[in-house]
């Protein structure tokens, strides 16, 4: 069982926002208009409050976001995507995370909160429809969209890879 108390507090605060930055991910890869984005940003943080297994770490990392989102501060605080390209500024700093909780997890729970990223992304590109007039001819999940939950899926398979073959 890992507890807040493995990490640095930078690492900390790294793994808490990820479940939130793996969701920003999709707004940065499709931006739309303000309901789309409201509808994303609950989807995120929803799932975000909601890990989709128990493991300890996974708990204690939505029992923070869920603390903060109550007394009204940013879980996201301290996090711009920088650069020219702010969706691989997002992907770099998953990649990064992952290799944070790989160094202190469990395997079952590196798996886990991997696992999680992808469905917090996933949970945004189905948070909204997207084109269409008046919600006739709109997709669920823009090809875009679906573009970048296939590259956090990657992002987190890439960092499930590296770490195995740090271990071997």
């Amino acid at each position: 069982m890992t507890t807040k108390d493995a990490f640095t507090e930078d690492g900390w605060t790294r793994a808490r926002r990820a479940p939130l930055v793996a969701g920003l991910a999709i707004s940065i890869a499709d931006p739309g208009g303000p309901i789309e984005a409201a509808k994303e940003s609950m989807a995120t943080l929803k799932n975000a409050v909601n890990p989709p297994t128990h493991e300890q770490l996974l708990t204690e990392v939505a029992l923070d976001i869920q603390t903060m989102s109550q007394s009204r501060e940013n879980p996201l605080k301290g996090f711009k995507p920088s650069g020219p390209n702010p969706g691989e500024a997002v992907l770099d700093e998953l990649r990064g995370v992952l290799t944070i909780v790989s160094a202190h997890a469990t395997p079952e729970e590196s798996a886990a909160f991997g696992a999680w990223l992808v469905a917090a992304a996933q949970a945004a590109a189905e948070a909204a429809k997207d084109g269409g007039f008046l919600g006739f001819g709109a997709q669920q999940v823009s090809d875009r969209e679906q573009a970048m939950v296939d590259q956090v899926r990657a992002a987190v398979a890439g960092a499930a890879s590296s770490d195995a073959l740090r271990l071997a």
